[in-house]
C-alpha cells in the first residue's frame, strides 16, 4: 500500500515537473518569436540604410552638397543679372524711342 501511494506522490511530482518545463517552453516559444520579429524589423531598417547609403554615393558621384549650393547661389546670381539686363535695356529702348520720336518732331 505504501508503494502506491509513493507511487502517486511520485507521478503527481513528475506531472507538476513536467506542467511547469511545458509553461517554460511554451514561454521560451514567445519570446523567440518576438526576437524573431524584431530581427526581421532590423533587417528591413538595415536594408533601408543601404538603400539610402547607395543613394547619397550616387548623389555625390553627381555633386556634393557644397556644390550644389553654389550652383543654387550662381543661379540666383544669374536671375538677379537677367532682370537688371532687362530692365536696363528696357530702358534704353525707351530713350532711343523717345529720341527717336523727339528728332522726328524737330
Amino acid at each position: 500500500m505504501t508503494d502506491t501511494n509513493g507511487w502517486e506522490t511520485y507521478s503527481k511530482l513528475v506531472i507538476q515537473q513536467l506542467e511547469t518545463l511545458a509553461t517554460g517552453i511554451e514561454g521560451l516559444r514567445t519570446e523567440l518569436q518576438d526576437v524573431k520579429n524584431q530581427l526581421t524589423e532590423m533587417k528591413a531598417k538595415e536594408d533601408r540604410v543601404q538603400d539610402l547609403k547607395a543613394w547619397k554615393e550616387k548623389l555625390d558621384e553627381v555633386a556634393s552638397p557644397t556644390q550644389l549650393k553654389a550652383a543654387i547661389d550662381e543661379i540666383d546670381d544669374l536671375k538677379t543679372f537677367k532682370t537688371r539686363a532687362v530692365t536696363v535695356f528696357a530702358g534704353v529702348q525707351f530713350l532711343m524711342a523717345a529720341m527717336m520720336a523727339y528728332s522726328q518732331m524737330f
